[in-house]
C-alpha cells in the first residue's frame, strides 16, 4: 500500500536566501504549513560557499594590501607580509553554520525540512526520494552554479570555480581567470594580492561589461597597476595539461592570430545555470529559456500554482533580489495581489579594491532609452590619500532637461555603502542639484558624489570643487 502523502499549504524547493525568506514570509502572515526541500546546501550558496566566505577572502587581500603597500608609507612596519591560505581557509570557515545547525534552526521556526533531490511529479505533488509532499503551492528556488563553457579539453583540467577555489589550502603560483564579471574580477585580485601571477580573459571587449563604461575603464586601470593582467576580447578555445601547468588557447576577438597562456591553476567565472536537474520542469510544460525558468512580475512561472524565485530565474542573481522576488511570490500565492517586481533601482557591487558600485541606467542605458543625457563626474576626494588609493571615480547621469537623477557610478571604497544609501534618492525622484546640495560628513568617501554633482551645477562650483578637495 502506497504511503499517504505529506500535506502542506507550501513546498519550497531550495533551502537558500528565497526559500527561506518565502517560507518564513508564508509562515508569519499566513499561517502556513511549509516543506522545505534541499538536496546538497542547507542555507543556499550564499552564505556557504558565495556571498559571505568569498568576502571573507577579500578582507584578508585588503589586509594584505595595507600592509605591503599603505603600511610602509605611514610608517606602520610590518615586517614581511606572507599569506597562510590553510589558516585562511580556517578562519573562513568558522564563519560559516554548520549543516546540522542550518536545520535545527529552521526546525525550529516551525519548518518541515527534507534532505534529498525533489521531483515535480505534478503542479500539487514534490517526490523526495520516496516521500511524496502536496500543496496547492510550490516555490521553485534551487538557484545555480558555475556554468563550464565550451572550451575543448575543459573536462580532462582540473579547474576550480568559486565553490573549490574557496578550499584551497595551498596557493597556486599562477591563476588564469576565465571571466571578468564580479566572481572573476573578486578572485582575481584577491589571489593576486595573495601573492598568485593572476590573468583575467574574458569574450566581452572589456571588464564587468554590465557596468558603466568609465567605471569599468576605472576599475581596470586600479587592477593593472596591481599587476593582474587583463585580456578582455577574447575566447578560451581549448585547454591542456602540461605537467603541472594548464594551458590555454587564447582566440582574440579581432581574428588575430591565437597565443597560449600558460598557469597552474584555471578558475572558471564565466556565467551561471539554473539548477534544474531532476526537477522534470519539461514534462510539466514550464517554459525555461537558456539561463533559467521564465517568471512574469509577480514570478509566476507559465504553469499554474508554481512560482520560481532567486537565481533559478536568472532576473538578476543577488542575495537581495532573490529575497524580494520571494516576497512577492508569497503575497502573490496567498492572494495579496502585489505591485509587480521593479528592478530599475537596483544598487550593486563588484567587491574589489577599489570597489564598483552602481545604481539605476548606465550613461549608455539612458541614451539608448531615449534621455537627453548629461554626465557629472569627480575622480577623486581627499581620503584617497590617506589609503593610497589612485584611481576612483564619482558619477552620476542625469536627465539635461528633467534634472533628475538616472544612475550612479562609485568606484572607491565604500563605493557599495555609497550607492546603497544613495539608492534611495533615485527612487524618490532626486535631481541632480539635490545631491549637490546634500550636506556631507569630511573626509569621507562619499563626499564624492556631492563634488560631482556641484560640476553640473554652476551656482555651486567651488564650494566643493578642486581646490578645497585637495588642500
Amino acid at each position: 500500500m502506497a504511503a499517504v502523502p505529506e500535506r502542506f499549504d507550501l513546498i519550497v524547493i531550495g533551502g537558500g536566501s528565497a526559500a527561506r525568506d518565502a517560507a518564513g514570509m508564508a509562515a508569519r502572515e499566513h499561517g502556513a504549513r511549509v516543506a522545505l526541500v534541499e538536496k546538497e546546501r542547507w542555507g543556499g550558496s550564499c552564505p556557504n560557499v558565495a556571498c559571505s566566505p568569498t568576502k571573507a577572502y577579500l578582507v584578508a587581500a585588503e589586509l594584505v594590501r595595507d600592509a605591503t603597500v599603505l603600511a610602509p608609507k605611514v610608517g606602520v612596519e610590518t615586517g614581511g607580509v606572507r599569506v597562510d591560505l590553510a589558516r585562511v581557509h580556517d578562519w573562513k570557515e568558522t564563519l560559516k553554520k554548520p549543516q546540522a545547525q542550518w536545520v535545527a534552526d529552521l526546525e525550529a521556526a516551525g519548518f518541515a525540512t527534507f534532505t534529498g533531490e525533489a521531483m515535480l511529479v505534478n503542479t500539487h505533488t514534490v517526490l523526495v526520494e520516496e516521500q511524496e509532499l502536496e500543496a496547492d503551492r510550490i516555490l521553485i528556488a534551487t538557484g545555480s552554479r558555475t556554468a563550464v563553457p565550451p572550451v575543448e579539453g575543459i573536462d580532462e583540467i582540473d579547474w576550480i570555480d568559486h565553490v573549490t577555489a574557496l578550499d584551497l589550502t595551498e596557493l597556486p603560483r599562477s591563476l588564469l581567470v576565465v571571466g571578468a564579471g564580479a566572481v572573476g574580477l573578486e578572485f582575481g585580485q584577491a589571489f593576486a594580492r595573495y601573492g598568485s601571477e593572476v590573468t583575467i580573459v574574458d569574450a566581452a571587449d572589456r571588464i564587468a561589461p554590465l557596468a558603466d563604461v568609465d567605471a569599468c575603464a576605472t576599475l581596470a586601470a586600479a587592477l593593472e597597476d596591481e599587476g593582474i593582467r587583463l585580456a578582455p576580447g577574447v575566447f578560451v578555445q581549448r585547454a591542456r595539461r602540461d605537467g603541472d601547468d594548464v594551458v590555454a588557447t587564447i582566440a582574440p576577438r579581432d581574428g588575430s592570430d591565437p597565443y597560449e597562456l600558460r598557469a597552474q591553476t584555471l578558475l572558471l567565472a564565466s556565467g551561471r545555470v539554473p539548477n534544474l536537474e531532476g526537477l522534470n520542469v519539461d514534462e510539466l510544460g514550464i517554459e525555461t529559456t537558456r539561463t533559467g525558468i521564465a517568471v512574469d512580475g509577480r514570478l509566476r512561472t507559465s504553469v499554474p500554482c508554481i512560482w520560481a524565485a532567486g537565481d533559478v530565474n536568472a532576473v538578476a542573481q543577488f542575495t537581495p533580489v532573490a529575497q524580494y522576488q520571494a516576497r512577492i511570490a508569497v503575497a502573490d500565492m496567498f492572494g495579496d495581489d502585489p505591485p509587480a517586481a521593479d528592478y530599475s533601482v537596483l544598487p550593486t557591487a563588484i567587491f574589489t579594491d577599489p570597489e564598483l558600485g552602481s545604481v539605476g541606467l548606465t550613461e549608455e542605458q539612458a541614451r539608448e532609452q531615449g534621455h537627453d543625457v548629461e554626465v557629472a563626474r569627480n575622480e577623486h576626494v581627499r581620503r584617497f590619500a590617506y589609503v593610497d588609493l589612485r584611481h576612483g571615480l564619482f558619477k552620476v547621469v542625469f536627465d539635461r532637461v528633467t534634472r533628475r537623477v538616472l544612475g550612479l557610478h562609485v568606484v572607491s571604497r565604500s563605493a557599495g555603502e555609497i550607492v546603497q544609501g544613495l539608492s534611495l534618492g533615485l527612487r524618490l525622484g532626486a535631481t541632480v542639484e539635490d545631491l549637490a546640495a546634500m550636506h556631507h560628513v569630511f573626509p569621507t568617501f562619499g563626499e564624492g558624489v556631492k563634488a560631482a554633482a556641484e560640476r553640473a551645477v554652476p551656482a555651486t562650483e567651488g564650494l566643493m570643487g578642486a581646490p578645497y578637495l585637495d588642500e
